[in-house]
């Protein structure tokens, strides 16, 4: 991604940016709780980062299933250098067990109308053999 100048070749990408944290950074790597306001931390520590693409990064990072488990049983949160942060609130546990909840709750729901556009398209199919089977069975050879 840079070259031997240090300098950026091109914008990075959400993921990659995430990759690159986690390499750099055992918060993100292990998947701690971040603390309030770590996306200063983090432009402190690299200062030629992509803000925007970091924001992204950070979105992506913190709405992950993996992250939102730790989050919801969480009660320290820690910064870039592997302090400790401030505590977790309990509604901010809450939050994370609520959008756990709702982001399985929307994988059963496409799951089950997967299930059924394909129920659906194996009967259409059924349908369409016997028909074809009665036609060729009463047609006029």
């Amino acid at each position: 991604m840079n070259t031997p100048e240090n300098k950026p070749t091109s914008t990075p990408t959400t993921f990659g940016m995430l990759k690159e944290l986690q390499k750099q950074f055992a918060v993100f790597r292990d998947c701690q709780p971040l603390a309030i306001g770590i996306d200063k931390q983090v432009i402190a520590a690299l200062p030629e980062i992509n803000r925007r693409v970091l924001r992204s990064a950070l979105a992506m990072h913190t709405r992950s299933v993996r992250y939102l488990k730790v989050m919801q049983h969480a009660t320290e949160r820690v910064n870039l250098d592997g302090s400790k942060g401030d505590a977790v609130t309990e509604e901010q546990r809450t939050y994370a067990a609520t959008s756990l909840h709702e982001h399985f709750k929307k994988a059963a729901d496409e799951r089950k109308a997967q299930q059924a556009a394909e129920a659906a398209a194996e009967a259409e199919r059924q349908r369409a053999e016997k028909l074809n089977q009665l036609a060729q069975k009463f047609s006029r050879n």
